[in-house]
């Protein structure tokens, strides 16, 4: 198990590098190639434990295993009908065979509603289980996605003030630079000195 997981979070992991190799023209979006994060995708899908897959198909076999037990139940009823009435036809007996068809008829019917009524317990059961692995699958996901979005926009963050920081420094640096070409220039051309301490 703690080798799936450490597949699912080595996964996860190549999608935050992929969204942070991503370019980010707008600053909330990212742009990302569809063809990277699909394929992680189903690299996740098939990293699902066994038990989860194996549940989702008894899910889709419930219908199936009713109907299943519905007909042998039916058929039941139906050999044991034929048989009582052929057993009614050639005996002399016949309140005796009656009363024992419909014995059969009874138990055979008590029995199918056992076997229904246990398949679909079992069903129900198998359901809850997937149910409740989904879900923790599904709140841990949850939690992964928020620190791989808090990170996200930290890192948004500090590129802003990165960004912000170079402005300042682009604007102090050319203020500088125009002070010391004034300068040059006043020391070359002393007549003009008055013009630029007049400005």
């Amino acid at each position: 198990m703690n080798s799936q997981q450490d597949v699912i979070y080595g996964l996860m992991g190549d999608l935050e590098d992929a969204l942070d190799k991503g370019f980010s023209p707008f600053g909330y979006y990212s742009v990302v190639k569809k063809d990277t994060v699909t394929e992680l995708l189903d690299r996740l899908y098939a990293a699902l434990p066994d038990e989860i897959k194996e549940a989702r198909a008894l899910l889709r076999r419930k219908d199936e295993l009713q109907y299943e037990a519905q007909q042998k139940a039916e058929k039941i009823i139906a050999d044991a009908q034929g048989e009582a009435n052929r057993l009614l036809s050639e005996s002399d007996i016949l309140r005796a065979v009656q009363k024992e068809a419909e014995k059969i008829k009874e138990q055979v019917i008590s029995d199918c509603e056992e076997i229904k009524r246990k398949a679909m317990d079992e069903a129900e059961a198998i359901r809850a289980q997937a149910a409740d692995e989904a879900n923790r699958i599904k709140d841990g996901s949850s939690a992964m996605s928020e620190q791989i979005l808090a990170g996200l926009e930290q890192n948004l963050a500090q590129m802003q003030e990165i960004v912000k920081n170079g402005q300042v420094a682009l604007e102090k640096r050319r203020m500088e630079s125009d002070e010391v070409l004034r300068a040059n220039y006043v020391n070359q051309r002393p007549e003009y000195a008055q013009d630029f301490r007049m400005q």
